[in-house]
């Protein structure tokens, strides 16, 4: 943790924070997920992190996929806000955030897949029908369950 949150951290501890993230689904050309299995509590998510203080979201987006997955993304575009009850979440450390989580797609990126940044153990591209949403981090599993229905309704965007 670096930045905003670490400074808010040092004067509020573990209290809850109002977290503004972006994130990036990122998407191969076979409509495969990218995920990562998360160092701190083993579960899969996707890129993302907090904004920092005057980031553009779309900047923090960018920055959060390179950070932890190696990747530059060419083009995002916007798919939903993530907010709510669903998206509190205590980190195992105790800290304890409400997101309010700016989320977009990722189809054309360069680069190889690498965990860089140690947030990461492992990388894995999921098709829709190998994503297990009980292995995917609570405050997200909405997010990722929103896309897969989302390929459901329209399955050409699978296959790019």
């Amino acid at each position: 943790m670096t930045g905003y949150i670490q400074e808010m951290r040092a004067l509020v501890g573990h209290r809850t924070l109002i977290q503004c993230a972006a994130s990036i689904l990122c998407i191969d050309r076979e409509g495969r997920l990218l995920l990562g299995k998360r160092a701190d509590n083993h579960l899969w998510g996707y890129s993302g992190g907090s904004v920092e203080i005057d980031e553009k979201v779309e900047d923090c987006a960018r920055r959060e996929l390179y950070e932890e997955m190696g990747l530059i993304a060419e083009e995002i575009e916007f798919f939903c806000v993530n907010s709510g009850a669903e998206a509190h979440y205590v980190y195992p450390n105790g800290d304890e955030v409400s997101n309010v989580e700016i989320v977009y797609i990722c189809r054309k990126y360069r680069g190889t897949p690498a965990c860089s940044d140690g947030e990461m153990e492992a990388l894995r591209f999921f098709g829709p029908d190998e994503v297990d949403l009980e292995e995917i981090m609570p405050p997200i599993r909405n997010v990722v369950e929103r896309y897969i229905r989302s390929l459901e309704a329209c399955p050409a965007q699978s296959s790019n």
